[in-house]
């Protein structure tokens, strides 16, 4: 039984971008997963793709520290070996699966990142034991809470992109809804104890409390109009 010419080229083309998608791909792990393929991978080659600020208050074990968000970050990476696993992580996995894709498209063979980041990481054990409380306190944290008014909680940091664009009109309602919401943005860096304890593993993170209860959490950007209808 012949095929028609037409239907062996769409075979050929789906064929051809199955391969591609397969090889263009990379593998997210958990935690322990990704922890037990640096164990068992002979001298491997971690990519922390945080800031160098991030990078040098705590990080995986012989990790080398490439700024996803620098203009050089493809220019760096070239200077691994692509034949050999990568092992990519950033704070909470938004930064290092667009690195890990980009890695794939430069040629490394295979690319393991980490799900969740190293908040996940440090959440599951992995980390190194904390050495003293950093920023806030949880009682600092409750005391917050003592209003009655409602009170949103903006979990943000200084390199996420999503949290600089909801900056400029969560200060302005800051100042604008006063009378009805209490706005307070905690920046996860400088509060890193505060973080784990209350596992915020995405940013932005939003949470709205009425009588010191979560109302309501959003995570990941939310337009100004979307938020103003959660206050209302």
């Amino acid at each position: 039984m012949k095929f028609p010419k037409i239907l062996l080229l769409i075979v050929s083309v789906l064929l051809i971008s199955c391969n591609e998608k397969k090889t263009n791909s990379f593998e997210p792990l958990h935690p322990k997963e990704f922890a037990e393929k640096i164990k068992t991978t002979e001298n491997p080659q971690i990519l922390d793709v945080r800031t160098p600020d991030e990078f040098e208050s705590d990080h995986i074990d012989n990790a080398k520290n490439v700024n996803w968000n620098s203009d050089d970050f493809a220019a760096k990476a070239e200077s691994f070996d692509k034949s050999k696993p990568v092992f990519v992580y950033c704070l909470s996995g938004g930064r290092s699966k667009k690195a890990a894709t980009k890695l794939k498209e430069l040629g490394f063979s295979t690319v393991y990142e980490l799900e969740g980041g190293f908040l996940n990481w440090n959440e599951e054990g992995f980390g190194k034991p904390s050495t003293g409380q950093v920023g806030m306190t949880m009682n600092d944290f409750n005391d917050l809470l003592n209003t009655d008014k409602k009170v949103l909680i903006d979990f943000y940091a200084e390199w996420c992109g999503p949290c600089k664009q909801m900056e400029p009109y969560l200060l302005k309602m800051q100042k604008e809804m006063s009378d009805k919401v209490v706005i307070i943005r905690i920046d996860v860096d400088k509060n890193k104890t505060l973080t784990t304890q209350m596992k915020i593993d995405q940013l932005p993170t939003i949470l709205l409390y009425n009588n010191k209860a979560v109302q309501w959490k959003n995570t990941g950007f939310i337009s100004e109009k979307d938020l103003k209808k959660q206050l209302q």
